[in-house]
């Protein structure tokens, strides 16, 4: 956990930003010996130091674009007519981060990644623990999310069909790792998550009947009876057969039941109030007309985060990011598998026969408080935790050392950096992003006329216990 205090530390300051686990001792927390002592520099090893940042914008089409993109304005792009829909921040070779210009990362073809630079000294500039788990690399890729449009129905591999599908297509599925995610919304939020409960389910197969037209009758008259505390194998293959059949739909028999199913609630328009559930899946058929992933959205769960609230995704399942801004990590993956609301390739067999079939709603975290100002949110994936910090003008607060390396974005707003090794205060803006190696230490000051707001990823801090 990270340390209480807002004052600064008397112990000696590295040159970084230590922005998550703070006094760990006071908790009872213990590392083990290997874990715990000091990395020695490797010879002519690059100098433990908090580094500038450039990260790397994705123009995917499902973006805001100009001031309306919370990726644009941080990145810089906002006179760019292009979509900026992610902000990447990590190693992750799709789209790596590089050292900026004054931190020694050079310009243009001269520019050092930082999967570079941690590659010079990995048990120095991560932690001996941290490099040896992770084969030397940054486990986790941060993410700011402008999401204008929805994506695409999708899951992400566990490690064992991550390996099997990368050696199987390397062009589609670029890296052979898992790539469990959770994201923070920074604006309203809006997501389908998981599959209903069975008796949701029974309300969609009853009130539905397009959607009942395309699941045989077999596997909905046994959904249909099925208990709610039955649960188990039983009706997990029972739904996995609806789903599959739905999803497997020929282009020609979707079309029909979207059509079938917009003059059915155009008609009961005139005397009823379209729910939720209705509103969205009309929503999406104007943007995705005829696709499957409209009518397999009654399947989900539909997610409102407010800002501040957060979502953890596991391997296997299903989900689909629909509008709002959000900062995300997840572990160093680009793996997707796509089954609709999507002009890209789908691989449903695959999805289909991944997934979970867990039905439930989604966790949703609010993050505990560490100290003040600072919120911390804590997924079940070793890879990576974030933290959320709201300085208000004129406050500080000291970042205590943690054993592993962290990456952190100012997202609104103006401070100082005050670390030892500095010359003077390092400013601290909007759209500035650092790497901070392990057992560094500093204080920030929220000097700007409004809040200071970033966010902070680091390795998970049950890693260390």
């Amino acid at each position: 956990m990270a340390s209480s205090s807002t004052a600064p530390s008397s112990a000696p300051m590295g040159l970084g930003l230590g922005l998550g686990l703070g006094a760990m001792g006071g908790l009872g927390l213990r590392l083990p010996a290997d874990r715990d002592r000091e990395p020695e520099l490797e010879p002519c090893s690059p100098p433990r130091a908090v580094l500038r940042l450039r990260g790397a914008v994705q123009h995917y089409e499902w973006g805001g674009r100009g001031d309306a993109s919370l990726v644009a304005r941080l990145a810089g792009e906002t006179a760019d007519g292009r979509p900026c829909a992610e902000l990447w921040m990590g190693t992750h070779p799709a789209a790596p981060s590089s050292l900026a210009s004054d931190d020694g990362g050079g310009a243009g073809d001269d520019e050092v990644s930082l999967r570079e630079w941690l590659a010079r000294s990995p048990a120095a500039l991560l932690g001996r623990a941290v490099a040896a788990r992770w084969g030397g690399d940054l486990p986790f890729l941060f993410k700011v999310l402008s999401v204008a449009q929805p994506l695409s129905i999708q899951a992400h591999p566990d490690r064992d069909l991550a390996r099997a599908l990368h050696a199987l297509r390397p062009a589609t599925y670029r890296d052979a790792n898992h790539k469990p995610e959770m994201a923070v919304a920074v604006t309203e939020f809006r997501a389908l998550c998981g599959f209903v409960t069975i008796q949701e389910l029974k309300d969609v197969l009853r009130t539905i009947p397009e959607v009942r037209m395309l699941v045989s009758k077999e596997d909905a008259a046994k959904l249909m009876t099925a208990k709610e505390h039955d649960g188990g194998i039983g009706v997990r293959s029972y739904l996995q057969s609806a789903f599959t059949k739905l999803m497997a739909t020929s282009k020609e028999g979707v079309s029909e039941a979207i059509s079938k199913l917009k003059s059915r609630l155009d008609g009961e328009s005139k005397t009823r109030s379209f729910t939720e559930k209705e509103q969205l899946i009309l929503s999406l058929e104007q943007k995705y007309p005829g696709d499957v992933g409209v009518l397999s959205a009654f399947f989900f769960n539909y997610v409102k985060l407010s800002p501040g609230e957060a979502l953890y995704i596991g391997a296997n399942e299903p989900h689909a990011y629909l509008s709002g801004e959000c900062v995300e990590c997840m572990a160093t993956s680009d793996n997707v598998i796509r089954a609709g609301l999507t002009p890209k390739y789908k691989d449903v067999q695959t999805l289909c026969s991944m997934l979970t079939y867990k039905q439930m709603f989604p966790e949703i975290l609010r993050g505990v408080s560490v100290q003040p100002y600072v919120t911390r949110y804590t997924p079940p994936f070793d890879e990576f935790e974030v933290d959320r910090y709201l300085l208000p003008q004129g406050e500080s607060v000291t970042m205590s050392p943690v054993p592993g390396p962290s990456i952190f974005l100012v997202m609104t707003g103006e401070g100082e950096i005050q670390a030892d090794g500095m010359s003077g205060e390092g400013k601290a803006k909007e759209g500035d992003v650092f790497f901070v190696p392990p057992r560094t230490e500093v204080k920030l000051h929220a000097s700007g006329p409004g809040r200071l707001q970033l966010y902070r990823a680091g390795v998970n801090s049950r890693f260390f216990c």
